[in-house]
């Protein structure tokens, strides 16, 4: 990958300057809290202070030489000094205002890009994913699937929406997790009409839905799943509505294939749910890429001008959520083919009654 990010600087006298840590962890499969990956057109280095150089020479296979920083400012002007660097690019949308007029401050014989243009560059990398990539996605999605079965016992009306969170956090962990994708989320009852609601103390009651949004990640990489189910028993209402968010989700994951627009998958699932009475109850997008993040490029909305490639990996998330009543969701994560797509999500999505 790091192969890659340096074409966009040969016969050049530019450089890049990566600081964030999921870039450096993308390029370098190498996470702290504290880094520098600096790359030209034929070479990459990465700096680290004293609490991470030993870790990071045993494992940064694809620099070119891995340096201990003293001081920033000494040992990165000496660098980019070496390299001839005349202008250094850094990440314009993640970095701060004070940070870029730092960085400026540190190299005054060389012109300190902030234009994009790095970041469009990093993106149309990351936004492909390798069958390595996707191989890593896959393990931490079947750690979510298998809390999945598992909450499905522990489940009652004696247990708290965090008790679930937490029980769902802990079983991924134990089970092969090396961290969460984001905060779990678990709400029930008038609670799951928020779609980012924060679990609370509230037991699970007869008649209630219970959403839970969550995900695990493995080196690095993230897995995102929701499901809905029912807790005793459902209305004819919820029945109706939990069956039109699976018609949406199951629609928009079947146009799913390279050179469809976002935008159209995205109307797919949002007409079905239009059209079945419940349009603005579905207020956000119907998906995003996945990655070494857990929102990254393409976007599925009706503003997205992204179009879908072979190597894609998105969510198909679709949602009605009616005020002070109940929501619903349904979240697989598809990857996208040379002829469609894979869904890389085997869990049960027909209606589940605990």
């Amino acid at each position: 990958m790091l192969e890659k990010l340096k074409e966009h600087f040969s016969n050049t006298n530019s450089g890049a300057l990566i600081m964030s840590e999921e870039n450096i962890s993308y390029f370098t499969s190498f996470h702290s809290s504290n880094g520098y990956l600096v790359v030209t057109g034929n070479k990459a280095y990465f700096l680290t202070d004293s609490r991470y150089i030993e870790a990071a020479q045993n494992t940064i296979r694809c620099c070119d030489e891995i340096i201990q920083l003293k001081s920033m400012k000494a040992d990165l002007t000496c660098l980019i000094d070496r390299l001839e660097i005349n202008e250094l690019k850094l990440e314009s949308t993640r970095v701060t205002v004070s940070r870029y007029n730092e960085i400026k401050g540190l190299f005054p014989s060389a012109f300190v890009s902030c234009d994009g243009s790095l970041d469009k560059a990093i993106d149309e990398i990351r936004v492909l994913k390798s069958r390595e990539q996707v191989e890593k996605i896959i393990r931490a999605q079947r750690i979510s699937e298998k809390a999945f079965k598992y909450i499905l016992g522990f489940i009652d009306d004696t247990r708290t929406e965090k008790e679930i969170a937490l029980e769902l956090e802990y079983f991924m962990l134990r089970n092969g997790a090396d961290a969460l994708s984001f905060d779990t989320i678990a709400v029930s009852g008038k609670n799951s009409s928020l779609p980012h609601g924060v679990p609370s103390d509230k037991k699970i009651e007869r008649g209630d839905f219970i959403t839970m949004d969550y995900g695990a990640v493995v080196d690095f990489y993230h897995s995102d799943m929701t499901r809905t189910v029912a807790f005793g028993e459902v209305s004819s209402k919820q029945a109706e509505v939990y069956e039109t968010v699976l018609r949406a989700q199951t629609a928009g994951l079947e146009k799913i294939r390279p050179g469809v627009s976002c935008k159209d998958v995205d109307a797919v699932s949002r007409d079905i749910i239009k059209n079945a009475g419940y349009g603005e109850y579905f207020g956000h997008g119907l998906g995003h890429g996945v990655g070494v993040e857990i929102h990254e490029k393409p976007t599925l909305n009706p503003s997205s001008a992204d179009i879908l490639t072979a190597g894609h990996i998105v969510t198909v998330e679709p949602g009605i959520y009616l005020p002070d009543e109940f929501g619903v969701r349904i979240e697989d994560m598809a990857f996208v083919t040379e002829d469609g797509y894979i869904n890389l999500t085997n869990c049960e999505k027909k209606l589940i009654v605990l």
